[in-house]
């Protein structure tokens, strides 16, 4: 049983560490979005210059939009993965007692009925 509980622990989180992001002094990042995009400055020198600020910032705005995405979608997953892991490993911890407790029981009965 035991043996069974931990084979159940590190087959979730070799699966989890495959599709997790990272946490690193309590900040987590997404592992498979890339860079997060920084906005470009804006450039009021000139109009020409204005314009080509106003280019970058379109095509920021759809690389953020995409990094976004990638990281609510893996967020979320991340999230799934940890409640699944944490929910298993209750079950199996509450199988484990229920088990436990019932051979107890047994025992108990089969000394007080001698």
């Amino acid at each position: 049983m035991k043996k069974n509980f931990l084979i159940m622990i590190v087959l979730s989180l070799t699966h989890t560490a495959s599709n997790a992001g990272t946490l690193i002094d309590g900040i987590w990042s997404p592992a498979n979005c890339g860079e997060k995009p920084e906005p470009p400055a804006i450039d009021v020198t000139s109009a020409e210059n204005f314009n080509r600020s106003v280019e970058a910032i379109n095509e920021w705005q759809d690389r953020a939009l995409a990094y976004n995405s990638c990281l609510i979608k893996e967020a979320n997953t991340d999230n799934d993965l940890i409640a699944k892991t944490a929910n298993d490993t209750q079950a199996e911890f509450r199988k484990a007692i229920d088990q436990i407790s019932s051979e107890a029981e047994k025992a108990r009965d089969k000394i007080d009925s001698r």
